[in-house]
């Protein structure tokens, strides 16, 4: 029996007894699903887990784990995107032991980062997939770590088991940054934190009152993928279907698919995500297509911008979709992850901002078809936490209107960073000149941003602000003007940045172009020029260089943005010497 509407959940300390909760209540609901595309046409192969079977799998390996450890020990779940992912990952916290969500060797791009994660974490045990076994004992070789394939545990390895007791304060995994602005560190979550933030998230996008199907692609190692697909689904006893990532990058509209395939569905996806169904899902693909059953679209994990959003809407409004599911959302993995959301229902709040004010920290608006204004998208209200934006450098309360670092505090914030004593302290131990203004500890986000309407509006990152002739440039702002200036820059694979020069911050642009035209074919002095008029016309910004470079060259992090920060490294060090410089 599948019943539509789950009951209503107990409070419980952690995800692992809401598993067991949902096994003994509505144990043959379906729990997870896993739609696979083992062909490059293939229309999905289904496996699923009810929660009965969920817990069951989730116990086995949880005395597996302990077995072979002591607790509080970490464990790596080094599993490919699936239903084995969640029961590692739930198996681990079951266990007593600390996750480490990550991914199997081979990810392109990604293989220095998970070595370097792997050295900080020290895991005791590493858990994978018989599939996937061989590549990642070759990546554990030398280190003093068991690998242990969580599929080919026997279900009877639960039988005598029993979960020990679970703290709330006890740290449940560590969540790795991506690596956008710094060298990726481990932010401690615990039990109750990630419990909290589901229960935040359901209620912010109308799920704890409504059933909703959770859809997915986004990997489950990011912070993103584990609270939506994971987290929140366990909590309120949601049925959570699953997809690759890669899957959705050869074929989008698959996801789309799933959408239209589960009635009142939830669903996340960074920015390009939605521009690039926009423009590569063709007329034949959407026919039969009806998204009239989405609920809920999450626009996160990367600067929201109201174009994508019209663009996406209008590509799929004859396929029934409502303008009102789009909810820019604003989130980072030191508050496990959501922060503010806008409410499914509500019309996209869009802001039209002055530019040279802005540059200034003054939030006023401007017209919309001022060719000097900054379109921005309203994030919504805080997510059952505070949030405040504040001075980075005197720590001053800054009024509604006024530009400054976002602060948050809530019971979703992390424990600190491990092994970094002294960043922690920093990053979470911040206080307000004038305690009254907010007592206690907050989170420094590191991101800018401005209240307006009762609306988060986020302008960027702090240490990626560009600073010529002391105004304040948003590099995301210059990357969407120069990847519109000419037809064959590759749209979000660029990043602006400044390196110091003789007479004050250079800036520059490194982008792709195009895959379809080959860099033979191009009139690259034409595109540079354009790049340079455009940025100069609308940011009275000169470029120092534009750089062109092949496609797959600007280099991303492992949630799939592009790193401003390692981009400029390689381009100080030279390794752009090949690329086209205008």
């Amino acid at each position: 029996m599948d019943s539509r509407r789950p009951p209503l959940a107990p409070v419980f300390r952690s995800l692992p007894e809401y598993v067991r909760h949902w096994a003994e209540t509505t144990p043959d609901r379906r729990a997870f699903t896993f739609v696979d595309h083992p062909a490059p046409h293939s229309r999905g192969v289904h496996r699923t887990l009810t929660w009965r079977r969920l817990d069951l799998r989730m116990r086995a390996v949880a005395a597996r784990l302990a077995a072979e450890t002591e607790p509080g020990s970490r464990v790596a779940v080094l599993c490919p995107q699936g239903t084995d992912y969640v029961t590692a990952f739930l198996g681990a916290l079951a266990s007593g032991l600390v996750a480490v969500p990550l991914y199997p060797p081979g990810l392109p791009g990604q293989g220095d980062r998970l070595s370097a994660v792997l050295a900080d974490a020290r895991p005791a045990v590493v858990v994978t997939t018989g599939h996937a076994l061989t590549g990642v004992r070759e990546l554990c070789e030398g280190r003093a770590v068991k690998v242990i394939a969580g599929d080919q545990v026997p279900d009877a390895a639960a039988d005598d088991w029993r979960p020990p007791v679970p703290d709330g304060s006890a740290v449940a995994y560590l969540q790795y940054t991506s690596g956008s602005t710094r060298t990726p560190a481990g932010v401690e979550i615990t039990h109750a934190n990630v419990v909290a933030n589901a229960r935040q998230a359901l209620s912010a996008y109308g799920a704890d009152a409504h059933p909703v199907t959770c859809v997915g692609w986004l990997p489950l190692y990011h912070d993103m993928g584990l609270v939506l697909s994971v987290a929140a689904p366990v909590v309120r006893g949601l049925l959570s279907v699953l997809m690759d990532p890669v899957a959705f990058l050869h074929e989008p509209v698959r996801w789309l698919r799933l959408l239209a395939a589960h009635p009142r569905v939830l669903s996340a996806a960074p920015n390009f995500a939605y521009d690039y169904c926009a423009s590569t899902v063709t007329e034949a693909q959407k026919a039969g297509l009806r998204l009239d059953g989405v609920f809920a679209l999450i626009n996160g994990s990367e600067p929201v911008r109201p174009g994508t959003a019209d663009r996406f809407h209008a590509a799929f409004a004859a396929q029934g979709l409502v303008p009102d599911t789009h909810c820019p959302s604003y989130g980072l993995a030191e508050a496990t992850v959501f922060v503010s959301a806008a409410r499914p229902g509500e019309p996209l709040r869009r802001f039209a901002l002055d530019r040279d004010a802005l540059a200034t920290g003054k939030a006023l608006p401007a017209r919309p078809d001022d060719p000097r204004a900054v379109l921005l998208a309203g994030c919504g209200a805080p997510a059952g936490q505070r949030v405040r934006i504040a001075d980075p450098v005197s720590r001053v309360a800054l009024a509604e209107g006024e530009v400054g670092e976002i602060w948050v505090q809530g019971p979703n914030v992390g424990r600190g960073y491990r092994n970094q004593d002294r960043q922690t302290r920093r990053v979470f131990g911040a206080g307000f000149a004038d305690a009254t203004a907010g007592p206690g500890a907050w989170l420094r986000t590191g991101d800018l941003g401005t209240v307006l309407d009762e609306q988060l509006i986020v302008t960027g990152r702090l240490k990626d602000l560009i600073v010529v002739d002391g105004r304040n440039h948003y590099p995301q702002d210059v990357e969407a003007t120069a990847q519109d200036a000419h037809p064959a820059v590759r749209r979000d694979r660029l990043a602006a940045f400044g390196v110091p020069g003789g007479s004050g911050e250079r800036v520059i642009v490194v982008a792709e172009h195009v895959r379809a035209v080959p860099l033979a074919d191009l009139d690259v002095p034409a595109l540079v020029r354009a790049v340079r008029a455009a940025v100069s016309a609308r940011h009275g910004l000169r470029l120092s260089d534009v750089v062109l470079v092949p496609p797959g060259t600007v280099p991303r992090t492992s949630s799939g943005k592009v790193s401003r920060a390692l981009t400029r490294e390689r381009y100080l060090a030279g390794a752009y010497a090949v690329g086209v410089v205008g």
